[in-house]
């Protein structure tokens, strides 16, 4: 963060804008919206401000700016045109250490005025640092149309019970787990609906009928958390994964899927890697059903779909045997979201008409797949995890009928912003992996349809140096394939 987010308390304190015009009239208006007692230095006034000083709400003084304007003061921002009248406001106040903002010149700024969502007592800010007010405020409408107007009511409502509430449950978690179910649920609609006193008396209901503890309830949430791209995640599961107390996760989640979980929600890393697994399958099992039965919301966040080579299946077993409350959320498994984004359909009428998952997985040095229905005509094969098995992979399909030209396609860490693409065929592909240093996580695309890559590829992943290289077409692999 360029900037700490803060919301500062200037109610009845003073503070100075300089500058006489409409857009120190903006800024006024906010000043005044939160309660400071607001004197303007200007030579003159615009209509707008000659209007707040006939009726009392602003002070002025009648002259150019001095150093001695803003002595005492708690806040000040300057919205002249004059960069030296500008320049000389900043450096005052710095010297001071009084926050200075300076309109359209964030390198003269402490701090910077964010896009506001008023919905009194509840304020929302958005802020881009001074980069882009303008994309600012679109976030900010877009955050409106979210937000009822009478969200103010519902935290006006949720501030009066505030005390009952704190008496009724001794545990902060069991508070916090009350107000979540009230605040998402049928209270808060009846106070959108506008019927504040029905509201009220569902609430006094709601907490009438909670024992002391009984909130004390766990769930689990198995999450998909789809291939890599925070945005691919569903509506619900950022829903859930913002409701848990804790977060379990494995190696093949994006870390930015991972930050959309509370801040404050535990956070356990039990992933796998080849050899390797921190924490055994079924230790992971009983580590959700004890979180469960400590009372906890569990959001178990797995890559791509839990139900796709997921183990997903193993989880909820395990959950409905012990009693524990469960949702599955499906994600968009990773076959799907590296094939879309290198451009790559998996079917398609003119090349192919079906598609098979396959895990890829060694097991003893060998892969039990049934290579006949693998290497049938017109058909898709996406590959999981098969990067280690990768020769052995594409010397079966060969043995079993495959063309050897058949185009192939890895793609490295798909949909995110490391994202590469290497195209080849089964003949080249393995050595497209020794020369590139491809890793995992990787998906392997096997059929005709990876010719249409270089036609539809759309996704130019990298706004820095990290996606320079992100589609590789080494001049030994191409093969048949183009």
């Amino acid at each position: 963060m360029e900037y700490f987010p803060i919301f500062l308390n200037i109610r009845e304190r003073p503070c100075i804008v300089i500058g006489g015009g409409d857009i120190a009239a903006r800024k006024v208006s906010l000043l005044l919206r939160a309660g400071g007692a607001v004197t303007v230095v200007a030579p003159e006034l615009g209509a707008e401000l000659a209007d707040r000083l006939s009726k009392g709400e602003i002070t002025h003084r009648e002259k150019t700016f001095a150093p001695d304007d803003i002595e005492d003061c708690h806040l000040v921002i300057a919205a002249t045109d004059d960069r030296a009248v500008n320049e000389a406001v900043s450096q005052a106040a710095q010297a001071q250490r009084i926050p200075v903002n300076v309109v359209d010149n964030p390198d003269l700024c402490s701090f910077v005025v964010p896009s506001i969502i008023d919905r009194s007592p509840l304020v929302a800010a958005v802020s881009t640092g001074g980069a882009s007010p303008v994309l600012a405020r679109i976030v900010r409408s877009r955050i409106e149309t979210l937000i009822p107007a009478a969200y103010g009511q519902l935290v006006q409502l949720a501030s009066s019970f505030r005390g009952k509430v704190k008496a009724h449950f001794s545990r902060p978690e069991d508070r916090r787990l009350f107000w979540e179910d009230v605040l998402s649920g049928s209270v808060a609609e009846m106070v959108f609906a506008g019927r504040d006193q029905a509201a009220r008396e569902a609430l006094e209901q709601e907490l009438a009928r909670t024992a002391e503890g009984a909130s004390e309830r766990g769930e689990v949430y198995l999450i998909g958390g789809g291939p890599g791209d925070p945005d691919l995640l569903t509506f619900r599961a950022l829903r859930l994964l913002q409701k848990a107390d804790v977060v379990v996760h494995d190696r093949l989640v994006s870390q930015g899927v991972i930050d959309l979980a509370r801040r404050d929600a535990e956070r356990i890393y039990v992933g796998k890697e080849r050899d390797f697994h921190s924490v055994p399958q079924e230790g992971i099992n009983q580590m959700l059903v004890r979180l469960a039965k400590e009372g906890k919301r569990v959001a178990r966040l797995k890559g791509g779909d839990p139900f796709i080579f997921g183990r997903g299946g193993e989880e909820i077993e395990t959950l409905a045997a012990e009693g524990i409350p469960f949702q599955v959320v499906p994600g968009i498994t990773a076959a799907a979201g590296c094939a879309s984004y290198a451009g790559i359909p998996l079917t398609h009428r003119d090349y192919s008409q079906a598609c098979m998952f396959v895990t890829g997985h060694l097991k003893d040095g060998t892969m039990n797949l049934n290579w006949e229905a693998l290497v049938q005509p017109n058909q898709t094969v996406a590959f999981y995890m098969g990067l280690t098995g990768l020769e052995v992979m594409c010397r079966e399909l060969i043995a079993h009928g495959m063309s050897p030209q058949m185009p192939a396609a890895l793609v490295q860490q798909g949909t995110t912003q490391n994202q590469r693409v290497y195209i080849g065929d089964l003949a080249s592909l393995p050595g497209i992996v020794k020369e590139s240093g491809v890793k995992a996580p990787t998906m392997i695309i096997v059929g005709e349809v990876v010719r249409l890559h270089e036609k539809l590829n759309w996704f130019e992943p990298g706004g820095d140096d990290r996606g320079a290289s992100a589609h590789v077409r080494p001049e030994k692999a191409t093969g048949g394939s183009s």
